[in-house]
């Protein structure tokens, strides 16, 4: 079962319909992909996705357990707007080596490469994507992105997947307060790892809850902590964590 869904949207409202809705400006679509997130009205994550522009419609590249709620949604906002959704059989193919004729950069970090969307079955060409993600703390949908995330904490600003600039967007006001009012007291951190735990495992500091951690790859994890206890004197199950450079 492929691991992504691409879904097209089309109509005149389209473009104005999505940037009423996600964390990123949609000009960026003139340039390439544009990494963006859906959000509740209390600012906590639902999907995050690529879009792209494809002639007079937009595709919408999600993971394929959020695609089916994602869709949901996305039709309850549009009421009246002139959009429709529409799941297609495109698959995505990614890698890091030379890209083929319509790959676009992923916009979130320059080692992730490139994604293209085609009829063809869905492939990579055998990257480590869990070791680049860790080596430069890139969460995943579904593992470190999940319900309870606040995408701040998250470092989307540093993957390129929020805009301050763009005006609203549904949990706008949530995600604008945390960015200019308040100090970040929680997070993802990348640490180091002297052995292995099962994501999700609890982090503990001198006996207190700490964090949870995450992927793991070369003797790295990404772990979401909580600042104030984060130190090199963690745990995680048997494992020993500490913080990175």
């Amino acid at each position: 079962m492929p691991t992504r869904r691409i879904l097209r949207l089309t109509g005149s409202d389209t473009e104005s319909f999505l940037q009423d809705m996600v964390t990123n400006d949609l000009g960026g679509l003139d340039s390439g992909l544009v990494y963006a997130a859906l959000l509740t009205p209390q600012g906590k994550y639902l999907a995050d996705f690529f879009l792209k522009r494809d002639g007079d419609a937009i595709l919408l590249d999600v993971a394929q357990g959020l695609a089916d709620g994602l869709f949901k949604r996305l039709s309850m906002y549009k009421l009246r707007a002139d959009v429709a959704i529409e799941i297609t059989d495109l698959n995505l193919q990614r890698g890091t080596g030379p890209a083929p004729n319509g790959a676009l950069p992923d916009p979130r970090h320059p080692d992730l490469g490139w994604r293209a969307y085609t009829a063809g079955p869905e492939s990579d060409d055998g990257t480590d994507w869990d070791a680049i993600r860790v080596r430069h703390c890139i969460p995943e949908t579904e593992i470190e992105l999940t319900p309870d995330s606040y995408i701040l904490e998250s470092g989307f600003e540093v993957l390129n997947g929020v805009d301050f600039k763009k005006g609203c967007y549904v949990g706008q006001e949530v995600t604008a307060r945390m960015k200019h009012k308040t100090e970040l007291r929680k997070g993802l951190k990348r640490v180091l790892i002297d052995g292995t735990a099962p994501v999700g495992t609890p982090i503990e500091s001198n006996g207190k809850p700490a964090g949870t951690l995450f992927t793991q790859s070369g003797g790295q994890a990404i772990a979401y902590l909580r600042f104030d206890r984060a130190g090199d004197d963690m745990r995680a199950g048997d494992a020993v964590v500490r913080l990175g450079n």
